[in-house]
């Protein structure tokens, strides 16, 4: 799993994201591959999804053992 920041551009009535020629080297990935893409909105995620709630648990933890969970990483 490799992880990017991009941004969306508009390709004619299509939208599309750039992926870094160095990640695309990295992986072997070649033109008309398919992929799979996780897409997360920047910003503060945690607030929009779970609101001001106060947890004993740092922010960086929380994401750490989500990803452990949902990704094995």
């Amino acid at each position: 799993m490799v992880e990017v920041t991009t941004r969306i551009l508009k390709w004619g009535n299509s939208y599309g994201i750039v992926i870094p020629q160095e990640v695309v080297k990295r992986k072997g990935l070649k033109e008309g591959e398919e992929v799979d893409a996780i897409l997360i909105k920047k910003g503060n995620v945690l607030k929009e999804t779970f609101g001001t709630a106060k947890s004993k648990k740092s922010i960086d933890k929380m994401l750490k053992e989500a990803d452990k969970e949902l990704y094995d990483i």
